[in-house]
């Protein structure tokens, strides 16, 4: 673990950090670079060792992988990404937690949740699975080696998008594909505007949305009360 996070991680013990400015946190750590400061809270926070919820400013300090008190793990929701055109930007603060029980992940270290919004890849097969609106894909940012055929979460021009990848090496460019029950265009990328591209990580799963609705639910529960006639 780096010397930093070592510091954060001891300052997060002592105070919450959630209430504090970078800069607060580097007079305490003796770090003048806010940056380095944020990147290292958020690898702190993708390797599940704290959550920080910024809307209600509270820190929880947390077992590496596991939320505070629970045998979960708590997977770091960097944003959302559509599965059409990349029109949703891609975020890199944690916005919320995943939790999901072990038994059910492939890879539980390092791993990041990233929200579907579209239906482009509802004829997906990852793992079995397809990917529809509303779905969560998890991705691992440190497959560094993307086959054809693999299924990505790429980066166009600061904007999350996911797709099939397929390396096109005699036109010199990159294929994003979509697999849907519609018809979508490829997206096609040169290989001199790798510049405004990334892959950010390999889709490795993906957690289904609830097929019930919570109003659905709700009804259920109260039909199902000794108290209903």
């Amino acid at each position: 673990m780096h010397i930093l996070q070592e510091k954060i991680l001891a300052l997060a013990g002592k105070e919450n950090i959630a209430d504090m400015s970078l800069r607060e946190i580097g007079k305490y750590i003796n770090e003048t670079s806010p940056q380095k400061i944020k990147h290292h809270i958020l690898q702190l926070e993708k390797n599940g060792l704290i959550q920080l919820d910024r809307l209600t400013k509270v820190m929880v300090k947390t077992r590496p992988g596991l939320t505070a008190k629970s045998s979960l793990l708590a997977i770091p929701i960097l944003g959302t990404a559509n599965c059409g055109p990349a029109t949703a930007y891609a975020d890199q603060e944690a916005e919320g937690y995943l939790r999901v029980s072990g038994k059910l992940l492939s890879k539980k270290k390092g791993i990041f949740a990233i929200k579907a919004s579209g239906h482009s890849m509802n004829k997906a097969n990852i793992n079995g699975l397809s990917v529809e609106d509303g779905d969560y894909v998890l991705v691992d940012p440190t497959c560094t080696v993307i086959k054809n055929g693999d299924y990505v979460l790429s980066i166009i021009d600061g904007m999350a998008n996911i797709k099939r990848y397929f390396k096109d090496t005699d036109n010199k460019r990159i294929i994003l594909l979509s697999e849907s029950s519609a018809s979508f265009s490829p997206i096609f990328i040169h290989r001199d505007d790798m510049d405004n591209y990334l892959v950010n990580g390999k889709v490795i799963q993906v957690i289904k949305k609830p097929k019930t609705t919570w109003s659905k639910f709700k009804k259920f529960v109260y039909r199902n009360s000794p108290d209903y006639q």
